[in-house]
């Protein structure tokens, strides 16, 4: 059976060790070398962008979030061990690991190190389709003849220089289409390789629960749920008209994903249609100091990421849901596009102040869409605020001095809500 030495790249037939180096850490598969269609996913990103430029975390547990009133953005694995998870309320999240380090997001380090990791795709291959800061997609359809290895090869190198250069880690996910190789990228974690070939598709997906599906969340598990359905072999007695009847455009999907069929292509540069946020809580809040707590720490991350990518959008949306998982959205346009955190959250907040007071929510958040180029961005004055201008000025030196002096150099009282 073909097996690959993720240590030394060394190919050869299947072993325990790697018979160059002897090393332990194999991969080994029927088709590693025949598959071209590849998700990596960085390891616990932000935490160990942190513990590697503070080699004093190294082995601490590390939150990544806002303020004792904030949610967790991200924990390291030892912080996970203890029962912390993203988007999880951080008074919880301390409560399970009291003696977590707990940092600030450096969004635009993040963006700096997630650009460098997008150089090292793109020398393998045109072919790569970000869906975050820490992963992406990849297709390496056809690049053997250019690298003198196979795809698989190329992967595991990708990750050897991430760890050698980098200092981070990440993990590959190996497969025929994107849904199987994003579910793969996750059956290894940290720092793994596993592989799902055309072979055993049906095998692996069939006693598997339909939650492994992208997208499907518990608002999308309860309706499968009430139908029924809990595993792909649920799915798999359900005719393909009465799911479409069942669940519209989704049921298509659920059909063809069942049976592990994917003709997405990975898309390079695939137009980016909106930059938001969003976070869920474990309990519903009508806490109006809380929610516009985190709706001005989403307006910053949304911020952050449209400046990182040099975007700016023209529609502010505000998304809520309610604890019987109705999802309510209100957008407004702006008179010329906009990348200040300030303004997003203020149109956000204005669109919030319209809904009826009082009311629980279970999940907020915010984003612009209908995106244009930087430049095109807070180009003129706002005359029903003669201040805004100022504020975005403000803003601008802010993000000058935080990128010399670090994250918190300078914080908003609201920011610690």
């Amino acid at each position: 059976m073909p097996a690959l030495c993720r240590d030394c790249l060394t190919q050869f037939d299947q072993g325990r060790r790697c018979p160059a180096c002897g090393r332990p850490r194999i991969v080994w598969h029927p088709e590693l070398f025949d598959l071209s269609i590849a998700h990596m996913d960085c390891d616990a990103f932000y935490a160990s962008v942190e513990k590697r430029d503070n080699p004093e975390l190294a082995d601490k547990p590390v939150i990544i979030g806002g303020g004792k009133r904030g949610v967790v953005s991200t924990a390291c694995y030892v912080a996970r061990i203890r029962g912390v998870r993203s988007a999880m309320p951080m008074f919880k999240a301390l409560h399970l690991c009291p003696d977590a380090v707990v940092i600030k997001p450096r969004g635009a380090v993040y963006a700096e190190v997630s650009r460098q990791i997008r150089a090292m795709m793109e020398e393998m291959t045109p072919a790569v389709e970000p869906l975050s800061l820490d992963e992406a997609f990849m297709d390496l359809s056809g690049t053997a003849r250019l690298h003198g290895a196979p795809p698989a090869v190329m992967l595991a190198r990708l990750t050897k220089r991430m760890k050698d250069e980098l200092g981070l880690t990440g993990s590959i996910g190996l497969s025929h289409n994107k849904f199987l190789a994003k579910i793969a990228s996750d059956l290894d974690k940290p720092n793994g390789f596993a592989v799902i070939g055309q072979a055993e598709t049906q095998d692996f997906l069939r006693p598997k629960p339909v939650r492994m599906i992208w997208g499907v969340g518990e608002a999308s598990q309860q309706q499968l749920d009430r139908a029924g359905i809990r595993t792909f072999e649920d799915l798999l007695r359900w005719d393909h008209q009465d799911l479409i009847a069942r669940f519209g455009g989704m049921g298509d999907r659920l059909w063809h994903l069942a049976r592990g069929q994917d003709k997405r292509r990975v898309t390079r540069n695939a137009p980016m249609k909106s930059i938001s946020n969003e976070t869920t809580f474990h309990e519903d809040t009508a806490d109006a100091d809380l929610l516009d707590g985190h709706l001005w720490r989403m307006a910053e991350k949304v911020a952050d990421r449209a400046k990182a990518k040099g975007m700016a959008g023209r529609v502010v949306t505000l998304k809520l849901k309610s604890h019987d998982f109705k999802t309510l959205t209100r957008r407004q346009s702006l008179h010329d596009a906009t990348q200040i955190a300030d303004r997003i959250y203020r149109t956000a907040r204005g669109l919030f102040d319209q809904l009826p007071p009082g009311k629980a929510y279970r999940l907020i958040g915010t984003g612009i869409s209908d995106l244009v180029p930087e430049t095109q961005a807070d180009r003129g004055g706002d005359l029903l605020d003669p201040q805004a201008e100022a504020r975005a000025r403000a803003e601008r030196a802010t993000d000058a001095i935080r990128a010399r002096f670090g994250p918190d150099a300078i914080l908003k009282g609201r920011a610690l809500r």
